[in-house]
């Protein structure tokens, strides 16, 4: 199934070593969270399970415009969102306007100004702050972003951090189908 894979990160942009090591991590996480699933085979089987689920998300996406995406994990600072997250993005259908700060795990590491963003110009926001509620229109009254086309467009959206921002099965679900649902609000 990593050949499959493979393919899926040729689709969606990205290298099939970060999704290989995002299904292995939760193959791992699996084992350890469901001692019931111990058995090698039944963890596989959750494993695929789950990368099928971020696959179907992926072949709907196919063909189709890739919007602009800034996805913000925390707003003061702005803080741009962390690798899985990038990864769903493009898996999405999407691009990251900020995909090589993703790499960097310390949020510190990926603070942008509001003019990188400006600059960046995203076809859609969406925000995730970390337990507090993302509010649209606090994003909307920053300086110079009326002109964002995200903002100008009305594509500012929330996803919930308890399931897009901690590592597991959750965000390769729900995350993965909540991303592209809001990508196919601006299509």
């Amino acid at each position: 199934h990593f050949a499959e894979l493979a393919e899926l990160a040729d689709l969606v942009g990205t290298s099939p070593d970060n999704l290989v090591a995002a299904i292995a991590s939760e193959n791992e996480e699996v084992e350890e969270i469901y001692p019931a699933f111990a058995a090698h085979d039944k963890a596989e089987a959750l494993a695929r399970s789950l990368e099928a689920r971020v696959t179907e998300v992926a072949n709907a996406t196919r063909g189709s415009s890739r919007p602009r995406v800034y996805f913000e994990e925390w707003n003061d600072p702005m803080i741009s969102g962390i690798g899985w997250v990038s990864e769903l993005v493009a898996a999405a259908g999407g691009i990251d306007v900020f995909a090589a700060l993703a790499a960097h795990k310390s949020a510190k590491d990926r603070v942008v100004s509001a003019e990188a963003v400006i600059a960046a110009a995203p076809d859609i926001i969406i925000g995730s702050w970390c337990g507090k509620k993302f509010v649209p229109a606090r994003v909307a009254a920053r300086p110079g972003f009326a002109e964002v086309p995200a903002v100008r467009d009305g594509h500012l959206y929330e996803i919930k951090s308890s399931i897009i921002l901690q590592p597991g099965p959750a965000a390769l679900t729900d995350g993965v189908r909540e991303i592209h649902a809001h990508l196919t609000r601006w299509a």
